[in-house]
């Protein structure tokens, strides 16, 4: 256990300090270090095109659709863990209460989260929690649009979330190295799979438009669906 809460108490310490560190942003220019992340975008892109995404097909057709569904909803019954500490942290004890509930449910009733039995007993799946989210509950600014390398969009102030994400996460205390890989794999290619149908709404220039996505899929998710629809803004020109 103490392995667990060290690092998720540095974090904490961390995150109380963060609003006292300025974050440069503009709201008018969200993307500053455009070049910079345009160019990990393209590699990103390079590695789904070529292994990822033909690896998640591959998933998708040898996959029969019930497993396929049961495996996302062990992973989703997993992310309950940080859902519940996340609502904690933001002071959201009813929300807490609410993942708590279907963490406790779908374990045992749903078999290891096999099965979403907990939404047929009035707990339905919420919006995820995550970090980041609480680090916006606690007042840090978002900071600068930012593409990480093999992990995709992220603001700098997501990013300094990442690290409690990965500790809170009941799969980094796996010991067992081949069922640990196994166990990130299976994620990988499922969270991909999950997003196959998805892409084909792109439209226009991929980078915008996955850009603008995930910011306003973050604002949705911090203010609780409380947000100004300013989707398909203009294009920035910042640079690195």
């Amino acid at each position: 256990m103490n392995s667990i809460l060290k690092p998720l108490v540095v974090f904490c310490s961390l995150g109380f300090a963060l609003p006292s560190i300025s974050f440069a942003e503009s709201d008018k220019n969200p993307d500053p270090w455009q070049g910079f992340n345009r160019a990990m975008f393209t590699f990103n892109d390079a590695i789904d095109r070529w292994a990822l995404k033909p690896l998640a097909k591959g998933y998708k057709f040898v996959m029969p659709d019930p497993l396929e569904v049961g495996v996302t909803n062990i992973f989703s019954n997993i992310k309950e863990v940080p859902n519940t500490i996340n609502g904690v942290l933001q002071g959201d004890f009813k929300g807490a209460a609410h993942d708590t509930g279907r963490l406790l449910v779908n374990t045992t009733i749903g078999i290891g989260g096999l099965l979403d039995v907990a939404q047929y007993m009035n707990l339905p799946a919420d919006d995820p929690e995550d970090f980041g989210q609480t680090l916006a509950v606690w007042g840090v600014g978002q900071g600068p649009y930012l593409v990480l390398p093999l992990l995709g969009p992220s603001t700098l102030r997501d990013g300094f979330g990442r690290p409690v994400d990965w500790y809170t996460s009941p799969t980094a205390y796996i010991d067992h190295v081949p069922t640990d890989n196994t166990v990130l794999g299976v994620s990988l290619l499922s969270a991909r799979a999950n997003l196959l149908d998805l892409e084909k709404n792109i439209t226009g220039d991929k980078y915008t438009f996955i850009r603008d996505v995930y910011l306003q899929r973050r604002d949705y998710l911090i203010n609780n669906g409380e947000v100004a629809d300013e989707f398909g803004a203009d294009d920035f020109d910042g640079e690195f």
